[in-house]
């Protein structure tokens, strides 16, 4: 959600922020801040502005000079947008500037309580009660004043913090917010997000929960928020600054739909083994006699993830004949699960960051249980907390709506769902059946995308409906359900999704010809059943867009996709409706990148 970004060196700070916090605007935001140490003013500048970092930008004045600063962009919680309630917030005295990425819980109580003691709030945010407990310290140093705050805070945060007593240094803490630090030559950076820092540096260390960190210029520590030092050791992270630009494209949503083809090629690649029709997967860390010791298969995630996590679970039942089902992690962390020695717990997260996600995976943990993490992100906090995992490898996605990663996961499972199934009942006939599958993937991607311009078409005669219903059978609905989030997410229509067979249980009392259906068609065992719903509709005089192998006769317009092996059709049927989104998401003129209320990385509940 909301992005940090702070600099220490002798570079000039302002125009690094600004640059750090426009990198971090697929986060999704609704104002932004800086602020940096000023010597020649005797302490801290500060500059916010409700809306965009271009507004914020263009408030910073000319003569804004220093050469140590932290930055934010703000998705509103504890107040509506504003310039007062833009991060940073600072003290009474103008000595303490803090930026915030969570929620304090108790905010109300300790506002209270200080505003008894005499403090006057300039904000509605749940932060300014951050920077008045820090200033409102008595401890001597700046580290022992941040961790006095902290104490009397429930909640989550990434914080970074200034103090014009300390122009030497920037505190950071973690609980639940990802804070991550870029280490460079006598300068350092700290970012809420990777994308903020690659331009600059490709050693980072990502703290954990309950850890703080003092940046200076030419080095850094690490320690817990009891005082303790910890060990950090810088990594390399792959991606490139040139991973996070447009690359030609009008938007990032565009461009990620159209790298699906490589980057489905990339999660392929070095885990295909032709000599027994299976895979290596060598983060797992299970050998057979775990594997074949698995009684079921219990998927989380949220959103996307979450739908990924169905076509997950699907592909799993039938090529490894396990058990398995996925759900909401934000329900399941919350209803009291019983939790089974026996069942493999798999937990998605494109940023790997997930608060719901991430929560439930800590509570698994605390009870016993075996997680496997799905991530994007390496080194993540879902992926550091999990006993073991895949990553899937579909480099930076900056659009707020998902597509290459939701691809690149659902193709992950799939890898998965095989080698549980070698290791269990499935032949070498079938694991060579699913594997030549898997290879045709890039180049039937890319047969799909080649037919944009009918589908822009479509698009643009379905952009006028108020609402529209999406319907799927069995491996269908999975889809369904997913093209029905990417519309509503981008374009703001609101769009439903059912399995095709609850139509006569309800939903064929929406169907007009106002209400548009698109329906997922694959050809497979139940492709009569599907031609059955499609009969239903059209006797109501209902519109409908199929997504099929083959022209349907009752549709009104028909997207056809390459036909692959049963159980990878899903991973296809769903590229067509991603580029639906898009094009009716810009003859209506939305903005596609940064769609309203959204954020990338949900790390609060």
């Amino acid at each position: 959600m909301c992005g940090i970004v702070g600099y220490i060196g002798k570079r000039d700070v302002a125009p690094l922020l600004l640059e750090g916090l426009q990198r971090l605007e697929y986060r999704g935001y609704d104002s932004a801040g800086v602020v940096i140490t000023s010597p020649k003013a005797g302490g801290l500048k500060m500059v916010k502005a409700k809306g965009r970092v271009r507004d914020l930008e263009a408030k910073v004045p000319a003569r804004f000079k220093g050469t140590t600063g932290i930055a934010h962009t703000r998705w509103a919680t504890h107040g509506a947008p504003s310039d007062e309630n833009a991060h940073p917030h600072m003290s009474a005295d103008n000595k303490v500037a803090v930026v915030h990425n969570g929620i304090v819980d108790n905010a109300a109580d300790l506002r209270a309580k200080l505003t008894a003691e005499g403090v006057t709030f300039l904000s509605e945010t749940d932060t300014e009660v951050l920077t008045h407990l820090i200033a409102r310290s008595p401890a001597e140093k700046l580290e022992d004043k941040v961790r006095d705050a902290l104490r009397l805070i429930e909640g989550t945060y990434g914080i970074a913090v200034l103090h014009a007593d300390f122009p030497d240094r920037i505190v950071v803490a973690r609980n639940g917010s990802p804070v991550v630090l870029g280490i460079g030559e006598k300068e350092m950076f700290v970012a809420s997000d990777i994308a903020a820092l690659v331009a600059h540096t490709r050693q980072i260390v990502t703290l954990d929960d309950g850890e703080m960190a003092t940046l200076k210029a030419d080095d850094f520590r690490t320690y817990t928020t009891e005082g303790t030092r910890t060990t950090a050791s810088p990594t390399t992270v792959e991606w490139e600054a040139a991973s996070y630009d447009m690359g030609g494209h009008d938007t990032y949503m565009h461009k990620e739909i159209f790298e699906q083809p490589e980057a489905v090629d990339r999660v392929l690649r070095g885990r295909i083994d032709e000599r027994f029709s299976a895979v290596h997967l060598g983060g797992l860390n299970l050998d057979a006699r775990e594997a074949r010791s698995v009684r079921r298969v219990k998927i989380l995630g949220c959103g996307t993830s979450y739908h990924a996590g169905l076509i997950g679970a699907q592909m799993i039942e039938e090529l490894a004949r396990i058990p398995a089902d996925a759900e909401p992690a934000s329900e399941f962390r919350y209803r009291n699960p019983v939790v089974d020695p026996d069942t493999l717990y798999i937990a998605v997260s494109q940023s790997g960051e997930t608060y719901d996600v991430l929560a439930a995976v800590q509570e698994l943990k605390r009870k016993g249980a075996r997680v496997f993490g799905v991530v994007n992100v390496v080194g993540s906090a879902i992926a550091r907390e999990s006993d073991a995992g895949v990553y899937v490898h579909a480099g930076p996605e900056v659009c707020v709506v998902s597509t290459k990663c939701f691809t690149n996961t659902t193709v992950a499972f799939a890898l998965l769902a095989l080698h549980l199934g070698r290791i269990r009942d499935l032949s070498v006939a079938d694991g060579k059946r699913i594997i030549e599958g898997l290879r045709k993937l890039p180049g039937q991607i890319t047969q799909i995308l080649e037919q944009e311009e009918q589908i822009k078409k479509i698009a643009e005669e379905y952009a006028d409906a108020r609402s529209m219903m999406f319907i799927g059978r069995v491996r269908g609905y999975p889809v369904a359900r997913e093209a029905s989030l990417k519309l509503k997410e981008v374009s703001y229509i609101h769009a439903e999704a059912y399995p095709a067979s609850e139509l006569k249980h309800g939903p064929l009392a929406l169907i007009e010809p106002a209400l548009p259906t698109v329906a997922i068609v694959p050809d497979d065992d139940l492709l009569e059943k599907n031609r059955a719903a499609l009969e239903e509709i059209k006797a109501r005089s209902g519109r409908i867009l199929a997504v099929a192998h083959q022209e349907q006769e009752k549709a009104d317009r028909t997207i056809v996709v390459p036909k692959n092996e049963d159980e990878l059709d899903p991973i296809l049927m769903g590229i067509p409706l991603q580029l639906l989104a898009y094009h009716t998401a810009l003859a209506l003129g939305r903005d596609i990148d940064k769609p309203r209320n959204l954020a990338k990385s949900v790390t609060v509940e």
